[in-house]
């Protein structure tokens, strides 16, 4: 089977760009994605007129058509997915998917833990992307309908909407063709999708919900980790909404809502707050940051430790407006297996000790 050519984009689960331009005093009069597809560089006249059509284009910040003429000193903004570049040689892989939803615009898959996204250093195959390209190849064999992967002049490649990270398992959305990149792109840009993650975390969260604010960055010196930063100091506006479902005296099980999405937002917010996410190595959740010293507690939580080997974040829900039909689609994800036994022995601890507590005040 012939390989694919694809990008290996820089690591981001954002995968789309936002450019404004002002055109200048003497601008002469021209059809906007004209302009567009001869002032942007490595930019299909396709991948502009698709942008335009999803309304991803706007001037003075109103959307426009494609027969739009642009005038002097016009403000043009444009969010569009990102261009991949052929850096790579990527094989389809056999790997079966866990398909929520299909059809010829986009997919809706349960990502499982331990499997990466999209290629990059140290992975080059057995990622999504390479399970993805076999899973089009082999519609394309068999007949199915709709279009198998996103055209374009660089390279056939899956469209990814966003990321989440190898260890989180959950839904993750995935466009079909230029048209629903580029709307389902803006969605992400204007923060319309909605997103909830649950988390179990150390330590016992006191509010009900709160919201955390705070900038993103790569931190300064440990290349591999984000940290928060002051307000403006640098990195990226990060918001995330969380609210407290369950208590279990030492981790609190919590959902999160995503209104920005930055690499490890959920893990970096919740650790700036004290509160590290459950055996979360990179952050330092994988040691016991509460609880007793008592050596039972210390193996009842190496044993959980075993039985989910990665940080516990799920993205459980995904709903969007289908960039086709318009309709508001909500899709919700069961926890898997390794995160289920967790909270129910943590559940387990909490009854047992109550139990306990109750006897010894009879």
């Amino acid at each position: 089977m012939a390989a694919i050519k694809i990008s290996d984009l820089e690591p981001s689960d954002e995968l789309f760009e936002h450019q404004r331009i002002i055109c200048d005093p003497g601008q002469a009069s021209l059809r906007i994605d004209k302009f567009l597809f001869e002032r942007l560089e490595k930019v299909s006249r396709n991948r502009v007129q698709k942008a335009i059509d999803a309304g991803c284009i706007l001037v003075q910040g109103k959307v426009v058509k494609s027969n739009y003429k642009v005038r002097p000193s016009d403000e043009i903004s444009l969010v569009l997915p990102r261009d991949p570049i052929q850096e790579q040689t990527l094989e389809p892989e056999h790997i079966p998917l866990d398909i929520y939803f299909e059809d010829e615009h986009l997919m809706v898959i349960n990502k499982p833990a331990g499997l990466v996204v999209h290629p990059g250093v140290g992975h080059h195959s057995g990622t999504l992307v390479n399970a993805l390209l076999w899973h089009f190849q082999h519609q394309k064999k068999t007949g199915s309908k709709g279009l198998p992967v996103m055209p374009g002049n660089a390279a056939d490649r899956p469209g990814l909407v966003h990321r989440i990270d190898k260890d989180t398992s959950g839904l993750i959305l995935i466009a079909k063709n230029e048209f629903a990149m580029a709307h389902l792109a803006k969605q992400f840009y204007d923060h319309t999708i909605d997103r909830e993650y649950i988390a179990l975390v150390w330590g016992n969260i006191e509010e009900d919900h709160g919201t955390i604010t705070g900038n993103i960055g790569r931190h300064e010196r440990e290349r591999q980790l984000m940290t928060v930063y002051p307000e403006g100091e640098a990195g990226k506006h990060a918001v995330t909404h969380f609210e407290v479902m369950e208590r279990f005296y030492y981790v609190t099980l919590v959902k999160c809502k995503l209104e920005t999405g930055r690499t490890h937002q959920i893990r970096v917010h919740m650790k700036w707050k004290g509160h590290t996410l459950f055996q979360d190595e990179r952050y330092g959740g994988n040691r016991i940051l509460k609880g007793t010293i008592y050596t039972k507690y210390r193996q009842f939580v190496e044993n959980c430790f075993e039985i989910m080997p990665r940080q516990a974040l799920h993205a459980r829900s995904l709903g969007f407006i289908h960039p086709v039909t318009g309709e508001k689609l909500l899709f919700e994800s069961a926890f898997p297996s390794d995160f289920s036994q967790v909270v129910e022995k943590w559940r387990a601890y909490v009854d047992a000790r109550r139990q306990l507590i109750q006897q010894e005040m009879e």
